[in-house]
């Protein structure tokens, strides 16, 4: 029995480190260091290196800029988009740093499926951001950008404190965002067809 609830609070951490991190890297980062100082949690040996001071101070600091980027419309998109190249390689490899004591085929397994769950949360995020950039008032840009910071903190304690809980949370955001991701694409193509033709007409005039 104690053997299966370490292998489920390692792999709701593995799972949700990644997931946060598709949605606001830094905040995941700053916040796990947090704990980690303040013995709220002891980290795995390949992820203690999120607890040291200077981990902290840059994770801090990026995400005070991500705060404050992530609620211009607009701005928040070209963020997402720079952020694909970051958030989704970040989630794999701390994904793989929960597990990395265990053995290189769970490191790599956890790489793998880590990297799926941060391209996953990513994508609803920037997906969702691109249509919710269609209303012309900021406010609610603003409650997504507040919510999806409340979630990565939410998500991540379930994931310390109520690791089965987590994952079938988890479970549950999969199976929604394969029914709601194609969805996305179509609408987030509706808008930069809107936008193309938009240009086109402009420079017709012009």
């Amino acid at each position: 029995m104690d053997q299966l609830a370490d292998i489920s609070s390692l792999l709701a951490l593995s799972m949700g480190v990644a997931w946060a991190s598709g949605i606001n890297l830094y905040a995941a980062v700053f916040m796990l260091g947090w704990m980690a100082n303040t013995g709220n949690i002891t980290l795995p040996p390949d992820l203690l290196i999120l607890a040291d001071p200077m981990v902290m101070i840059a994770a801090g600091f990026m995400y005070c800029v991500e705060f404050f980027a992530d609620k211009v419309p607009g701005f928040d998109t070209g963020w997402d988009g720079l952020h694909t190249f970051i958030r989704i390689p970040a989630g794999a490899m701390l994904a793989a740093g929960a597990v990395g004591d265990i053995g290189a085929g769970a490191e790599l397994a956890a790489a793998l499926v880590g990297g799926s769950i941060a391209a996953g949360s990513h994508a609803f995020k920037s997906g969702s951001r691109v249509l919710i950039n269609t209303s012309p008032e900021p406010v609610t840009n603003w409650t997504a950008s507040i919510a999806e910071d409340v979630a990565v903190i939410g998500g991540l304690w379930a994931a310390l404190n109520h690791p089965l809980w987590f994952l079938l949370g988890l479970v549950i955001f999969v199976l929604l965002l394969i029914w709601l991701l194609p969805k996305l694409w179509r609408g987030i193509k509706r808008v930069f067809g809107a936008i193309a033709r938009l240009f086109n007409a402009k420079s017709a005039e012009a």
